[in-house]
């Protein structure tokens, strides 16, 4: 079995809201949860927040402006051949979304209670949300 690592991140503006990404269905035709937090898989030998720091910045054009907090690790078992750890924070952020559209077609910034009611959300956020983790 391979053990995969992916940072997540609820990156929240000034108004208290969250931003979510809806991943491109031409790269990812098959996935569950088109709705997402931004994040993905570590490089080896890079710490974990210079990692999310990264996959803010090229999947949003956005930094991190504070102390990623984090909020919640899930095991994700993918088949027999794929173990992934999802280890998901919590940071602020501003400026203005330059989005990669090879990785997601649209975003929006939301409420915690409309992230709640959005349709295909991902899963594992679902859980979070559910769990309240958010507060």
């Amino acid at each position: 079995m391979e053990l995969q690592v992916g940072v997540k991140v609820f990156l929240e503006n000034k108004q208290g809201e969250f931003l979510l990404l809806h991943r491109n269905l031409k790269k990812y035709p098959d996935i569950q949860g088109t709705w997402d937090i931004v994040g993905g898989r570590i490089d080896i030998e890079t710490p974990l927040v210079e990692n999310l720091e990264r996959e803010v910045f090229e999947e949003t054009g956005l930094t991190i402006t504070s102390q990623p907090r984090l909020l919640y690790a899930q095991d994700i078992f993918v088949g027999e051949k794929n173990h992934i750890v999802r280890l998901t924070y919590r940071a602020t952020t501003e400026g203005v979304i330059v989005l990669d559209t090879s990785e997601n077609d649209s975003c929006a910034w939301l409420t915690i209670d409309a992230m709640k009611e959005k349709d295909d959300l991902d899963i594992y956020i679902k859980d979070i949300l559910d769990q309240n983790l958010l507060k």
